[in-house]
């Protein structure tokens, strides 16, 4: 009796300890949560249908001109025909100067569309071209289902992205040191003019990162957040959504418990190697090129695949490709790592190559192990 007791206390520690997971929901037309490393989506809720997306298109008009400026503390000059557009605003004046970070705050703590065409106009030369090379960047992020039409996210028919677009976008921003940081300040003093940050989950939510809110009536409540925890960083974007604040809240604390990272493989390690031709040295290690993790729900386990070369010949230099590491989930690959070679393999002078070991060189196909 007493052995039954101290179990069920037990089955009861273990429960109150490792609460269950619930499913989730939103109350957004679209919502998505994905992995920033992997790219893997947690939870989608109609992720590839287009809608307005309001002022989370600052995200992209940040990323063109952080991409194309040769230095982000050049002055601008503010002219008067960049001026004049509705909704949010710094307040800028004809003839001010303020430098291209400085609008780039603007732009992304305060929402300001002001500051959206000073950027464009700057950059580009005009509202035009700039929105050229916007649609240019969505393209080459893969963004197949969105438009833009103007650097600020004000409504029109031609402008337009979904919740996975977004979140393809949001993943170039993180990568971009620049973009990034703006995206996480909370506030900042620029000149007389103080920037206080929208986004409430950087208050709300420990481990917040960014990114960015917008509004129109039309559009509706829309948000793109990342937050980071034990080396994770997920992203989350809702359009249309009443209650977006809460939400995010609930969909990140999914995501960091139903999905934690795994690390699959660290910087330098060995997994495998390969017998070289021609050289003093008769083998030599493969090791990956960096660090990979994964999300992974549980119960799930991934298979690795090694392929390498075979008997590549001398001379081989530090970190030349011997082959790749791939992980399997389901049969489909859902990572992959170069494997590097470890130090060199120089020729071995003393004596030529026999016809065998010229013909084993030779061999350089593929091998799986």
């Amino acid at each position: 009796m007493k052995k039954a007791v101290a179990a069920l206390a037990l089955l009861a520690v273990c429960v109150l300890a490792c609460p269950p997971v619930r499913a989730v929901g939103t109350h957004a037309s679209c919502a998505i949560l994905m992995d920033a490393e992997s790219g893997r989506v947690l939870f989608e809720q109609d992720i590839h249908r287009p809608r307005l997306i309001a002022s989370i298109t600052k995200l992209l008009t940040a990323l063109v001109a952080v991409e194309q400026a040769e230095d982000l503390d050049e002055m601008v000059s503010v002219k008067g025909e960049w001026l004049g557009s509705e909704g949010s605003s710094i307040y800028l004046k004809a003839g001010e100067e303020i430098s291209l970070r400085g609008l780039l705050y603007g732009l992304l703590l305060q929402s300001g569309n002001d500051a959206a065409m000073a950027i464009a106009c700057h950059t580009a030369g005009s509202e035009a071209d700039f929105v050229a090379r916007m649609n240019e960047k969505a393209a080459q992020l893969g963004m197949d289902d969105s438009s833009f039409a103007n650097p600020s996210g004000l409504n029109d028919d031609e402008h337009y992205s979904t919740a996975y677009d977004m979140a393809l976008l949001a993943r170039a921003c993180l990568e971009n040191e620049t973009v990034a940081e703006i995206c996480a300040t909370r506030s900042i003093t620029i000149g007389t003019r103080t920037f206080v940050n929208h986004n409430k989950l950087l208050y709300r939510y420990e481990g917040c990162v960014g990114m960015k809110t917008g509004f129109t009536e039309k559009a509706g409540r829309t948000l793109v957040s990342a937050a980071t925890r034990d080396g994770q960083t997920l992203i989350c974007v809702t359009l249309n959504d009443g209650d977006d604040w809460n939400d995010h809240c609930k969909l990140l604390d999914y995501g960091f418990q139903t999905y934690p990272r795994r690390v699959l493989c660290r910087a330098g390690e060995v997994l495998g190697s390969v017998a070289v031709g021609g050289s003093l040295i008769p083998t030599m290690a493969a090791v990956t090129q960096g660090e990979l993790g994964h999300p992974f729900a549980q119960g799930e386990e991934p298979e690795m695949e090694i392929e390498l070369l075979r008997c590549p010949s001398a001379p081989i230099d530090p970190q030349v490709q011997l082959g790749e590491a791939r992980w399997l989930l389901d049969g489909r690959v859902i990572a992959r790592m170069p494997l590097m070679s470890q130090g060199s393999a120089e020729l071995d002078a003393r004596e030529p190559l026999d016809l065998w070991q010229k013909l084993w060189a030779g061999l350089s196909g593929p091998a799986r192990r």
